[in-house]
């Protein structure tokens, strides 16, 4: 195992992190003994899998002697313990106690001040903190710098919760049992003609705000007023408070709600800091690539601005590209000769979309599989193998050369291993073949169809499975590919014709392609930090379509990589394979 731990104030140079050791801090005379627990305690904290006695000494450098002492010292005070099963150290329940203490003591309104300040500065707009009070938002907090036309807000002001950002803010990221309690509550039969009027689509819109962070209102409460807010979490992970700008519409528009709101969950990050906040799996900042070359053969051909573009899909009939954005959400249909782009707006979360043999399509949304028609935009439920996961969605899907279709889903918010991977056959029975996934992501299958890869974005693995193709199951699972968490992490993929992978590597701005063994043998890079997929296309499917995203980039790394969300082409020299349609 390799111990590395991490600094919290981060490195200037080299991209890595560490924790200063005692001789590095300036520790008072007399407490070296001190230091060195707290350091020990730091070490175990930070470690990326938890460490074994021989993991601890090679990284701390501690004599076996003083190192055994310590441990059992910080074991008797409950602020680490052993596991009997494989033992490592882990973190001791005593923090979780001391970590109550805190957030009980902790002001809330004095550890935003200053960010509310700064916010109201920047954008020159009113900051406001909310909580919810009696089912209704409650306003704690607030600076304005919206001028004569802009929106104020005074402190102890009440309003609805399911329109306003701030309230849906705190609502998207409730439990679905506390959500159903609140709803119940607030009766929402009594909803205005100008709000959500039906419970399905205010979930939609949740589900929105949760895939993506942040919530918006767009003039849902008080006529002529945009709003855009983030959760802010204790150390339990539940959103304790929202922090928002308010401020006219003519002023705040969608685009700049959007670039707002992925600032707003940086601001509210600060505000938890050190307390406890729970981070979200997939990060929103990726380091900065300042003076890196980008492949002169990348060419972006529809700089569209999405927010989570991903799974195309290439429709060789056509010569169209179909691909979606699972959060504005909408499936579109692109002509790479034209270079036009045909966009339809769908009700809730959109993941991917296949081919029917039958003609048409199919899309994985947040109600499981449908029949999807693209000339009128209607939706028809087919299969929800997750009816009862209300806070899972769909991610990725592609089928296979027997025509099930192969889908993995996840968290709303990426925070907890709640996905699975499912094969839906084409009388849509389905069975669930993988649990316990955090991200599952990008999948295909290996020319001869005996290999099934598949991605699981958090861990950063992509696997290879032995495949039955008559059957659909799998077989023996190893370890394909594993990339370094500090250089992203293994998104959509695809495999070209002589069996070679390709993947998108999401916040590390390139891709890369692997040989049959797993051996990296390119990479690609790209404009943007955040590809997501990828698929075969074009003339001899030679060209290689790349989706990316903008979800979640704070503004300073959107001014260096401005073409985020963008559809992407590169020519490549040995083809791939044509996409299987779904049986039904």
């Amino acid at each position: 195992m390799d111990v590395r731990p991490h600094d919290r104030r981060g490195s200037a140079g080299s991209g890595e992190a560490r924790v200063l050791t005692p001789d590095e801090r300036d520790v008072p005379t007399g407490a070296a003994a001190l230091a060195k627990g707290l350091y020990l305690l730091d070490v175990i904290g930070e470690a990326p899998t938890p460490p074994r006695f021989k993991d601890l000494q090679a990284a701390t450098g501690l004599p076996k002697g003083t190192l055994a002492r310590m441990l059992n010292t910080l074991v008797l005070f409950r602020l680490i313990r052993q596991e009997d099963s494989d033992a490592t150290y882990r973190l001791g329940h005593r923090l979780f106690e001391l970590a109550h203490r805190v957030w009980e003591s902790f002001d809330l309104r004095g550890a935003a001040a200053p960010v509310l300040e700064r916010l109201a500065e920047e954008t020159r707009e009113t900051a406001a903190l909310c909580a919810i009070d009696n089912d209704e938002a409650l306003y704690i907090d607030q600076r304005s710098r919206g001028g004569p036309y802009g929106f104020r807000i005074e402190i102890g002001r009440r309003a609805p919760l399911h329109c306003t950002a701030g309230g849906k803010a705190l609502l998207a990221f409730a439990q679905p049992h506390e959500q159903r309690a609140v709803f119940d509550r607030i009766k929402l039969e009594r909803f205005t003609e100008a709000t959500f009027t039906q419970e399905d689509a205010l979930l939609a819109d949740l589900a929105l705000a949760r895939a993506r962070g942040y919530a918006i209102s767009l003039e849902e409460h008080v006529a002529g007023v945009a709003s855009v807010a983030a959760p802010i979490f204790d150390h339990t992970g539940s959103a304790v408070a929202a922090i928002g700008i308010f401020g006219p519409s003519s002023r705040l528009t969608s685009d700049r709600l959007h670039v707002t709101g992925r600032d707003l969950m940086a601001a509210a990050r600060q505000i938890s800091g050190n307390v406890g906040a729970t981070p979200l799996n997939m990060n929103i900042s990726p380091s900065i690539q300042s003076g890196r070359a980008v492949d002169p053969e990348v060419e972006c051909v529809l700089p569209w601005g999405a927010h989570l573009a991903e799974g195309p899909v290439w429709s060789a009939p056509e010569k169209r590209l179909y691909w979606v954005d699972i959060l504005a959400p909408s499936i579109n249909r692109f002509d790479p000769a034209t270079r036009a782009n045909e966009e339809v707006m769908l009700p809730r979360l959109v993941s991917a979309v296949a081919r029917r043999r039958g003609g048409g399509l199919v899309a994985l949304t947040q109600d499981g599989l449908e029949a999807f028609d693209f000339a009128s935009g209607t939706l028809t439920p087919l299969v929800d193998p997750e009816a009862e996961i209300s806070d899972n969605r769909f991610n990725d899907g592609k089928c296979d050369r027997q025509g099930r279709l192969w889908a993995g889903t996840m968290r709303l918010d990426a925070s907890r291993t709640s996905g699975s991977l499912y094969a839906i056959a084409p009388d849509l029975s389905w069975e669930r073949r993988e649990s316990g996934l955090t991200v599952a992501n990008g999948l295909d299958w290996s020319p001869d169809g005996r290999t099934f890869y598949f991605a699981d974005s958090a861990p950063g693995r992509i696997y290879a499975y032995d495949f039955d193709i008559r059957e659909g199951t799998l077989g023996r699972r190893r370890i394909f590919a594993e990339i370094d968490r500090a250089l992203g992490r293994p998104d959509g993929l695809a495999v070209d014709s002589e069996g070679f992978v390709w993947c998108a590597v999401w916040d590390g701005w390139c891709l890369h392609r692997y040989a049959p063994d797993g051996k990296l043998v390119r990479e690609v890079r790209l404009p943007v930090p955040r590809p997501t997929s990828i698929a075969f296309g074009g003339d001899g499917l030679k060209t290689l379509f790349i989706t990316s995203a903008r979800v979640r980039l704070p503004s300073r790394v959107l001014t260096e990589a401005p073409l985020s969300g963008g559809l992407f082409t590169l020519p490549v020299d040995v083809p791939g394979l044509h996409a299987s349609e779904f049986g039904a």
